[in-house]
């Protein structure tokens, strides 16, 4: 499903318009990342929560090449399934 299906499904299942639904959800995007940059988790019960992790720095090879590389540290975004969503896919 990609964003436009999405914003088709919300509209559907809300009653909202597609500009509306497709606006709500850029607005819940756009408040998750914000939390994200800030440090904070966002955990929506059920669901599952967001939260920020840190990779350290770690050598690593070009498989081209088979020369060591450095690939620095970095934050990198992860998700944990809530157990109701576990539960409905399984």
């Amino acid at each position: 499903m990609n964003k436009t299906e999405l914003v088709s499904s919300i509209s559907s299942k809300s009653g909202l318009s597609k500009a509306d639904s497709k606006k709500a959800l850029d607005a819940c995007v756009e408040a998750i990342v914000d939390a994200l940059k800030g440090g904070d988790k966002v955990s929506l019960v059920g669901f599952g929560t967001f939260s920020v992790a840190k990779r350290p720095a770690r050598q690593g090879i070009n498989p081209l090449t088979k020369k060591p590389l450095s690939i620095p540290a970095k934050k990198v975004a992860k998700f944990k399934a809530g157990s109701d969503l576990d539960g409905a896919i399984n």
